[in-house]
C-alpha cells in the first residue's frame, strides 16, 4: 500500500500554510464525503460500483495523505448476509500493524461478537486473542439497506455507533497499538456481499471519554514468560519436549503478558510460514514442598504443554476445527493438574499458530512464586581459550594440585580411531600438556581413588596409574550403552551411569566396580536419564535427568529419596559445599545451589552467552568452581560467594 505523505514539510512557509488550511477546513472539508476515485485513495485492487443507487467500493481501500491519530470516521455499509467482514482501518503505521473494527452480518442476532475490535501486529490479525468486554459485542443490521457506522477515536480509547444510535454498540477501552497516529481506510470482500458508500472522516482532538474500567492483573495469572525464536511449524515435533539442539540455539528473550494476563506472541515472534509458525515459551516457579496445582489456560492455534519435561497436556484450538461455528478465541477454558515436587518445576507451551491470532493465558489456583535465583553469587576468575575438543568433565586432583579435562570429542563417532583425550591443568587455567592421556574414545566423567584416575568411555571404565601417568587397565562394562559419569566412595567402589540404557525397561541402570568386578549395581524405573553421580557419606546422590531433578540413594539399602526438582534439563555436575548444601549444573547451562532443605537457587546461566555447564569441579577450600563449556571448548573458572 502507498504510504502517507508525511508532516514534515520542508520550509517554514510551507508549514504555516499547511497549519492556516487545517484550522480553516477541519470542520468543513475533512466532513464532506471522499469520492471513490484514484486522486484521493491507494484502492489496492478495490472496485467502484453503483449499489442501492449509490457510488460505492467494494474490497480494500486507503485513503492518500491523510495522517489520523483522533477524531471521527464515518461510513455507510451495506450487507446481504452472508459470511463477510467488512469495515474501518484506522491509525494503520503498515501493512503489517493497524487497528480495525469490522462487523460479521452473518453472526448478527446468533451470537455477541457481531461487531469487533481488532488490532494487526506484525501482520498477525489477532481477532481470536481479544473478545470480550472492549472487543466485541452483539450488533443487527439491516440487510440489502445502508447502515451508517460512526466510529471516535481519541488516545488509547475508541466507540463505534451503529445507524446514528444514541449509544455506542461497541467501546473499546484499550486500543493495543495505544496512543499511535496512520493511515485510514476501509476493508472489505470484493464479492459483493458488503459495499461502502459515503466515507468521510474528521481529525478531532476535543473528544471526550469516561475513564476505561481497570484491569487488574489477577494474583494467580501467570505473567512472566520466556519466549524463543519463530520456527516453521513442520519443523517441530510437539509430542517430544524439545530436544537440546532446540533449547539451546531457542535464542531466549524475557517477555511479559499484559494486565489480562494475555501473552500476545505475535509482539514478540514474527509469523513467516503460511503453513504454520512455532514457538517455545515457558515460566518457572519455585515449591517449598510438594503439591497438586491446577493451572486453567487458553492457548491459539496448538499447544503441547510439558510439566518438567513430561508432556501433560495437547491441544488443538484451530477456528472451525471443531465444528462449523467454532471460532477458537482464546480463554481460560483449560485445566490441567501438576503434580510439583519440591524445587524448581518449569511449564513449557509449545505452541503453533495458522490463522486468527497467536497467544496464550495461563492462572493457576494459587500464587506461583518464581523461581529463586542469584547471580550475583557467582564472579569469573579466569577462562582458556578455545583449546579443548569437547571438554566434558573436570577433576581437581588435591594431592598434585592438578586439574583434569576429558576431552570427549563431539564428532567421535565419525572416527576410525579413538580421539577421546585427557588434559592437565593448572589452577590459574594454564594448560599444563593438553594430550596427557590419549586414545580414548568420547571420555566422560572421573572419580580418583588412591592414585588411580577411573574414567568412562563408551564401553569400559579406564583406570589410570597417576604416578606412571599411564592407562593401566580397560574394564569391559558390558550392556552399556552411553557410560556418562563416576563417582567413588571410601571402600574404593566405583559407580557408574548409563544415560542410555539398552532394555527400555529398566529406565535406569548403575554398574559398579567393586574388587575388580564390573556388575549392575541398581536397576530401576524410578530413575530415568541417570547422568551427574556423587557420593557423599552413605549416600549416591543421581542427577535423575528423566524429570530433571536430584535423587539421592542410600548406599546400603538403595532406598530412592527425592532431593530437589530442577525444572527441566540434564543433570550434570553435582559437588557438595562446606556449610551443607550441593552444586549442580544443568548441561544447558544453569548451575544451582541446593540447600540441605531443598530450597533451590540459580546461581549462574550461561545459555545466552552459548555455553554448556556440563559436569563441573569444585574444590571447597577455594570456593573456586571450574566448569567444562563442551560446545564452547572452554574451561571456565569462577569464585562463588557463600550461600
Amino acid at each position: 500500500m502507498e504510504r502517507i505523505i508525511g508532516l514534515n514539510t520542508p520550509t517554514i512557509l510551507l508549514c504555516l500554510i499547511a497549519s492556516f488550511l487545517a484550522l480553516t477546513s477541519v470542520s468543513s472539508a475533512q466532513n464532506e464525503t471522499i469520492p471513490f476515485s484514484p486522486d484521493r485513495w491507494v484502492l489496492d485492487g478495490a472496485e467502484t460500483i453503483t449499489h442501492l443507487g449509490r457510488d460505492s467500493l467494494i474490497g480494500a481501500a486507503i485513503v492518500k495523505d491523510v495522517e489520523f491519530e483522533n477524531g471521527v470516521i464515518e461510513v455507510d455499509v451495506a450487507v446481504d448476509g452472508s459470511r463477510s467482514y467488512p469495515g474501518l482501518i484506522f491509525r494503520m503505521q503498515s501493512n503489517e500493524n493497524m487497528e480495525r473494527v469490522y462487523i460479521r452480518p452473518h453472526r448478527a442476532g446468533l451470537y455477541p461478537d457481531a461487531v469487533q475490535y481488532m488490532p494487526q501486529i506484525n501482520g498477525s490479525e489477532t481477532w481470536q486473542l481479544y473478545s470480550g468486554d472492549g472487543f466485541t459485542s452483539g450488533a443487527a443490521f439491516n440487510e440489502e439497506e445502508w447502515n451508517h457506522l460512526r466510529l471516535e477515536v481519541h488516545g488509547s480509547q475508541a466507540r463505534l455507533f451503529l445507524n446514528n444510535g444514541a449509544e455506542p454498540i461497541l467501546k473499546i477501552h484499550d486500543l493495543k497499538h495505544a496512543k499511535s497516529r496512520g493511515q485510514i481506510g476501509l476493508y472489505g470482500p470484493k464479492d459483493r456481499s458488503a459495499c461502502f458508500s459515503n466515507f468521510r472522516y474528521r481529525i478531532d482532538d476535543t473528544l471526550t471519554f469516561e475513564p476505561p474500567p481497570e484491569v487488574k492483573p489477577h494474583p494467580w495469572s501467570v505473567g512472566e514468560w520466556e519466549i524463543s525464536r519463530a520456527f516453521p511449524a513442520n519443523r517441530i515435533d510437539m509430542a517430544s519436549y524439545p530436544p537440546f539442539g532446540l533449547i539451546f540455539s531457542a535464542g531466549w528473550r524475557a517477555v511479559e503478558a499484559d494486565s489480562s494476563g494475555l501473552l500476545d506472541i505475535s509482539r514478540h515472534a514474527r509469523r513467516t510460514n503460511s503453513a504454520g509458525d512455532c514457538v517455545l515459551t515457558r515460566t518457572v516457579f519455585g515449591a517449598d514442598r510438594k503439591g497438586r496445582i491446577e493451572l486453567s489456560f487458553g492457548y491459539s492455534d496448538k499447544v503441547a504443554i510439558f510439566h518438567n519435561g513430561k508432556l501433560v497436556f495437547f491441544g488443538d484450538y484451530t477456528y472451525r476445527s471443531r465444528e462449523p461455528s467454532f471460532v477458537g478465541v482464546v480463554g481460560l477454558h483449560d485445566t490441567i493438574v501438576l503434580d510439583a515436587p519440591r524445587g524448581r518445576n518449569e511449564i513449557l507451551f509449545i505452541l503453533s499458530e495458522t490463522f486468527g491470532g497467536w497467544g496464550l493465558t495461563a492462572r493457576a489456583d494459587r500464587y506461583l512464586p518464581p523461581a529463586a535465583e542469584d547471580h550475583g553469587r557467582v564472579q569469573k576468575v579466569w577462562e582458556t581459550d578455545p583449546l579443548f575438543l569437547t571438554p566434558e568433565s573436570v577433576l581437581y586432583d588435591e594431592e598434585r594440585d592438578i586439574l583434569y579435562v576429558t576431552n570427549l570429542d563431539v564428532a567421535w563417532e565419525s572416527k576410525r580411531e579413538p580421539s577421546g583425550f585427557i588434559s592437565r591443568v593448572q589452577l590459574n587455567g594454564e594448560v599444563d600438556e593438553l594430550h596427557w592421556i590419549t586414545g580414548l574414545r568420547a571420555p566422560c566423567g572421573m572419580a580418583i581413588h588412591d592414585n588411580s584416575l577411573f574414567v568412562v568411555e563408551r564401553h569400559n571404565l579406564v583406570e589410570i596409574d597417576l604416578v606412571a601417568g599411564e592407562i593401566a587397565k580397560k574394564h569391559a562394562v558390558r550392556g552399556s550403552t552411553f557410560l556418562n559419569d563416576v563417582a567413588a566412595d571410601a571402600a574404593g567402589t566405583i559407580y557408574m551411569s548409563d544415560s542410555f540404557p539398552p532394555d527400555p525397561k529398566k529406565t535406569a541402570v548403575i554398574y559398579a566396580l567393586e574388587k575388580g568386578v564390573v556388575s549392575v549395581w541398581l536397576d530401576t524405573d524410578r530413575l530415568g536419564r541417570v547422568n551427574g553421580l556423587r557420593v557423599l557419606g552413605n549416600t549416591l546422590l543421581v542427577g535423575n535427568s528423566e524429570d530433571s531433578s536430584l535423587k539421592s540413594i542410600d548406599l546400603e539399602t538403595k532406598a530412592i529419596s527425592h532431593v530437589a526438582s530442577l525444572g527441566a534439563g540434564i543433570v550434570d555436575g553435582i559437588r557438595e559445599r562446606r556449610d551443607g548444601s550441593t552444586l549442580v549444573s544443568h548441561w544447558e547451562g544453569q548451575t544451582y545451589q541446593i540447600s540441605p532443605t531443598g530450597q533451590v537457587v540459580e546461581i549462574m546461566d550461561t545459555l545466552a552467552d552459548g555455553q554448556n555447564s556440563a559436569d563441573f569441579e569444585f574444590i571447597d577450600e577455594m570456593d573456586l568452581l571450574i566448569m567444562p563449556t563442551f560446545l564452547g571448548n572452554r574451561v571456565a573458572a569462577y569464585l562463588v560467594k557463600g550461600g
